[in-house]
């Protein structure tokens, strides 16, 4: 692969600077409840009304149509900028729902969604994960008995992001009782108003309340809201799974090493000590896996095992960048809100999306040619 940037893509880039430089918020971005939504979607808007909403999608469905070379130029100039980070309230919609629905959904559900989403009208969670159904997905329990024109949900989901302030769900449930594992699911359209769902909100160890458990009791989704074909949704869910894992997260990939940046210039290491030998290191790991984040985007051969390695690499440097955030800063990093808040949020990065264990599964399997464990 290799990245060859023309005077059209200079000038993209110096288009999105300048209007990142004149419309980044002076404000830091709450961290869960009615603010963030607020502020999450107010920052959609603005970005949509300037032309940088949905840069990746196709212009027939509202977006940019951009190629892998811009879209990367314009995630590392969002992230120099120090813009708000992709993993608000909105990234369940805008990098992996909005896409789903492009590749697998009816024009009805086209038409009435993606606009709402670009636009920033409307926030998505996303229903897979249960109690016993984590890591393995297939495993589901959540049932939708078909009734008619209508699906009949029960069960629960946990660990769902922004559920509390959602406006629907990408809600993975099983359809066809006689099947078992990944057949006879459906991937389903929920409105989060519908009657029957109670959401409760979890409180994390950095204090915030953007996870949430929830509960159906014979909540009722219309047929037409299923996507990509009753009782396939295991195709669909891959789908959605393949976005999520592979360029959903650009811009929080690239962004790792302008953390590394700025705890350099915050701890000033001296020349040749410990500290500046491992900050060396990090840095050197944040541009392994910039590189390995241009490699994904521009191969045409990429799959969701791609993603996995993808996901496996940042998420471990998340936590190693963020302990050392805080064995640097010693006790500046506790009364600084940031550097604790990103130390105990990175906790999660080896679980959220597959655990750790899970993403080495899946390299060591489709990667690696390995036998199953």
């Amino acid at each position: 692969m290799r990245l060859d940037i023309t005077e059209d893509d200079e000038c993209f880039r110096r288009a999105a600077r300048d209007w990142l430089a004149d419309n980044v918020p002076a404000a830091p971005a709450p961290y869960d409840g009615q603010p963030a939504r607020d502020y999450a979607l107010d920052w959609l808007a603005t970005c949509h009304a300037g032309g940088w909403s949905g840069l990746g999608w196709p212009r027939e469905y509202g977006g940019q149509g951009a190629p892998g070379e811009k879209l990367i130029l314009w995630y590392e100039e969002y992230v120099r900028a120090r813009a708000p980070s992709v993993l608000d309230c909105t990234f369940v919609a805008v990098n992996h729902a909005g896409p789903t629905l492009i590749a697998l959904g009816s024009d009805a559900q086209k038409a009435f969604h993606l606009p709402r989403i670009l636009e920033g009208r409307s926030v998505w969670c996303q229903g897979f994960s249960e109690p016993g159904a984590g890591s393995d997905l297939a495993s589901l329990a959540a049932t939708g008995r078909v009734e008619g024109d209508e699906i009949v949900v029960n069960g629960q989901k946990i660990w769902t992001s922004f559920a509390d302030i959602a406006d629907y769900q990408e809600l993975l449930i099983r359809t066809d009782p006689d099947q078992d594992r990944h057949r006879g699911l459906s991937w389903v359209i929920c409105d989060m108003t519908a009657p029957g769902i109670t959401v409760r909100p979890i409180r994390n160890m950095a204090g915030v309340t953007h996870f949430a458990e929830v509960f159906y009791d014979d909540v009722r989704i219309p047929l037409s809201n299923v996507v990509g074909g009753l009782h396939d949704g295991w195709r669909t869910a891959m789908t959605t799974l393949g976005f999520e894992r592979r360029t959903a997260a650009m811009g929080v990939q690239l962004a790792l090493s302008i953390k590394v940046e700025d705890l350099i210039a915050r701890a000033e290491p001296a020349p040749g000590s410990a500290t500046a030998e491992r900050l060396a290191d990090l840095r050197a790991e944040a541009a392994a896996l910039r590189a390995m984040t241009y490699r994904t985007v521009f191969r045409d051969s990429a799959t969701s095992s791609d993603g996995s390695l993808m996901r496996l690499v940042f998420a471990e440097l998340a936590q190693r960048i963020a302990q050392a955030s805080m064995d640097i800063l010693g006790a500046e990093a506790l009364t600084d809100t940031p550097p604790t808040h990103d130390y105990l949020e990175a906790y999660s990065e080896t679980i959220a999306g597959g655990t750790a264990e899970i993403q080495r599964n899946i390299i060591a399997e489709r990667i690696l040619g390995l036998p199953r464990s």
